[in-house]
């Protein structure tokens, strides 16, 4: 996938629930490097290329498809939409911003209003509640909000697609997590060029950002032998972010493999050794509890699956400048492609020996 499809990728709206044209766009640029697509009623949908083993190990490659956004709460008597928020979205960051809305007849602008400095009363600069704020659509009556196809319940987004940035640079609004799906069609790519022992399942999944729920779903019904996903994580290396707390993580430095919570310790210890072999940068992170990603439900899936975590650095997530660095997505993709060539039907990751040797 070109640095330009990306681009196209991104612009896509695909707020949770609403993923499907976003994945649509994805499945045809991955079709041509794969055997088959296969989806589910949820709108999750993975790429298969099948081992060249017998008994080939099933390896899930993992990304979320969705974006947070906004939902229309309420319309009231002058035509201005009480607005929530569709996951992990930044209230701090609403007021005075230009969204989309996609209604039935389709796409209405919209801005979430903000009241001039000059009128606001002494101490009202406060961190804004959901229920402060409003969508303003050029309305003036219910009524004419209905004639736009706009109802309580319709999404939105912010208006501020990516952009090149920089050299290798992308900024703007969905990077968390459409550049995971970047990433999979890049190792598809890569993996297509000679067919590896293993078999490949490469899933987009829906709804992470409302609590992993594509994830699970697909991870039930694959039943993977192992699973890699791919979500962003926090880079650390601009002003004001205390390392000491929430660890060193550079843009440009390589993805970040985690360590600790959902990821087994056999199989990132594979990844280690394929990004030595391969001269893949990556650095390192640690977890304590909960990874905030799909891996969380994918590693608890069934009777359990090894799993682990690669993340590409991202600046200012869940906001309309989010940013990351190419070279770290390409680096991922690079690292996921070695580890699934490395994989043999011999390796199974029991952390206390093989069955086998249990007996």
């Amino acid at each position: 996938m070109k640095t330009a499809t990306l681009l196209k990728l991104l612009s896509i709206p695909s707020p949770s629930g609403w993923e499907a044209e976003g994945q649509k766009f994805w499945i045809q640029h991955v079709s041509p490097h794969a055997d088959r697509i296969e989806t589910d009623p949820h709108g999750n949908a993975w790429a298969v290329l099948e081992g060249s083993a017998k008994n080939a190990p099933r390896v899930m490659l993992e990304a979320h498809a969705d974006e947070i956004g906004f939902i229309i709460r309420h319309i009231d008597d002058k035509g201005f939409l009480a607005v929530g928020p569709i996951g992990g979205s930044d209230r701090t960051l609403a007021p005075a911003r230009r969204i989309r809305l996609f209604g039935s007849k389709g796409v209405v602008a919209g801005v979430i209003g903000n009241t001039a400095i000059h009128l606001r009363d002494k101490g009202a600069d406060k961190l804004p509640e959901w229920k402060d704020l409003y969508i303003d659509v050029g309305a003036s009556s219910p009524k004419e909000v209905e004639k736009l196809g706009l109802r309580v319940g319709t999404p939105g987004i912010f208006t501020d697609d990516a952009v090149e940035f920089s050299k290798n640079r992308i900024t703007g609004r969905a990077l968390d997590n459409r550049i995971g799906g970047f990433v999979l069609a890049l190792a598809l790519e890569e993996l297509r060029k000679k067919r590896p022992a293993a078999s490949t399942y490469a899933v987009n999944a829906v709804q992470e950002e409302l609590g992993c729920h594509g994830a699970r779903m697909a991870a039930h019904r694959i039943n993977p032998s192992v699973a890699v996903v791919f979500d962003v994580t926090h880079a650390t290396d601009t002003p004001g972010i205390n390392v000491k707390e929430h660890g060193l993580v550079e843009l440009g430095k390589g993805p970040t493999l985690s360590h600790g919570a959902a990821n087994h310790p056999l199989v990132v210890e594979r990844l280690v050794q394929v990004a030595h072999k391969l001269d893949i940068p990556v650095q390192h992170e640690a977890v304590s509890r909960s990874t905030s990603t799909d891996a969380d439900v994918i590693y608890t899936s069934r009777d359990g699956v090894p799993c682990a975590l690669i993340s590409i650095p991202l600046r200012y997530m869940h906001s309309p400048v989010e940013t990351i660095d190419l070279d770290d997505a390409r680096r991922a993709a690079r690292l996921a492609a070695g580890f699934i060539r490395s994989l043999t039907p011999a390796d199974t990751f029991h952390a206390l020996g093989s069955p086998a040797d249990s007996h």
